[in-house]
């Protein structure tokens, strides 16, 4: 039996197959440290199976979210729920779920198989079938033949698999992923967002991920909560996320923005609000054009001064002044026409249309004429 269809088998007994009962539920969790209040009433459903994602920079409380439901940290007030069960007060052995740290925390002594098998000698499981479940859980992780080496003599890459198939053999209904990848060089980092992902597919429990990285967020997750100063600002799939950004924040921090506001609102949009332009969706062209913040059928082109050219790979950024001290940026495919011939002290256009607007608070989309 894999440890995909043991889980199943695990589940079963715990909740009937028509069962919506969230894989995670936190109602009016707080958090403080003294004066400091690092989680502030959140409210949270995670659904089972679910690859979650918590989204946020260092210090908005997605962390002490994720110890919370661990049971390293006891909540100063809320709920939790796992697979329907309180596990509020519950000491970290007695709930359904196992952690994955950015430190492996793996022990030095033992070779991969006597690390992988630890919790379960602690559970006291037979010797057979402990060893099926460890040779098991390092085939899942692509390990097979690693089981007689030591850590030390492990990539960085085959620890963090080594952790990883260590919290999958218990079995748990919820796995917890503080930063596990963050360690790694970017490369690798890649190589295993995406063994993750197809280990979180092939298992069907449910991920919950604590990440800073935005671009690993979105290449993970089902759905994602944006945290900021121990709130989530938004609740929603990733592109939901990154296309429809509730705020100011969650514009700059999912990706990067160009805000236009208050009267360069006005002035280039003709509207009143605050607007959000994502810069690959902004098109550069050369010459000042014959006029800044022209609305036209086709969209807005505003004249401007190039500030920067920053080359990034696949991509050039152009970071441009255009009127009363507004600086706009556009990314650019470095396959594209034109995309290395720009120099600082140019003269451009720049240009995006009416669907690349989006207006902040709205939870809509908003052209630039105002239609939805």
């Amino acid at each position: 039996m894999t440890v995909a269809s043991q889980h199943e088998q695990a589940g079963s007994q715990q909740a009937g197959p028509d069962d919506a009962v969230p894989g995670i539920e936190l109602r009016g969790l707080r958090k403080t440290f003294g004066p400091v209040v690092a989680v502030d009433h959140l409210d949270l459903d995670v659904a089972d199976g679910e690859f979650f994602a918590m989204l946020g920079p260092s210090g908005s409380g997605k962390t002490t979210v994720l110890r919370m439901i661990a049971g390293f940290e006891q909540p100063t007030a809320g709920t939790i729920r796992l697979g329907g069960v309180d596990a509020t007060r519950q000491p970290p052995f007695r709930r359904d779920v196992n952690t994955v740290f950015q430190d492996y925390a793996l022990f030095p002594h033992m070779n991969v198989e006597q690390n992988v098998a630890y919790g379960l000698r602690v559970r006291h499981v037979p010797k057979g079938d402990r060893a099926r479940r460890v040779g098991e859980a390092l085939e899942l992780v692509q390990l097979g033949g690693f089981g007689r080496r030591r850590p030390g003599q492990l990539s960085g890459g085959q620890r963090q698999r080594v952790a990883l198939a260590r919290a999958l053999v218990n079995r748990p209904r919820v796995l917890l992923l503080d930063e596990p990848l963050g360690a790694l060089d970017l490369k690798l980092r890649e190589q295993m967002q995406l063994e993750l992902k197809a280990i979180q597919r092939e298992v069907g429990i449910t991920f919950m991920f604590v990440t800073h990285d935005q671009d690993e967020a979105l290449t993970l997750c089902d759905r994602l909560a944006v945290f900021n100063n121990g709130r989530v600002e938004q609740v929603g799939p990733a592109a939901d996320v990154y296309d429809e950004p509730s705020s100011e924040f969650v514009a700059n921090f999912v990706g990067t923005s160009n805000l236009i506001s208050g009267d360069a609102a006005r002035r280039i949009l003709g509207r009143d609000g605050t607007f959000a332009v994502r810069p690959e969706r902004v098109r550069v062209g050369s010459g000042s054009g014959s006029a800044s913040g022209m609305v036209e059928a086709d969209g807005v082109i505003v004249a401007g001064i190039v500030r920067e050219v920053v080359y990034v790979g696949a991509v050039t950024r152009i970071v441009a002044d255009v009127e009363s001290g507004v600086v706009l940026t556009a990314t650019l495919l470095n396959a594209a026409p034109g995309s290395s011939e720009l120099h600082r002290g140019d003269q451009v256009t720049l240009s995006w249309a009416p669907s690349a607007v989006r207006q902040i608070g709205g939870s809509r989309r908003t052209s630039i004429e105002g239609e939805p």
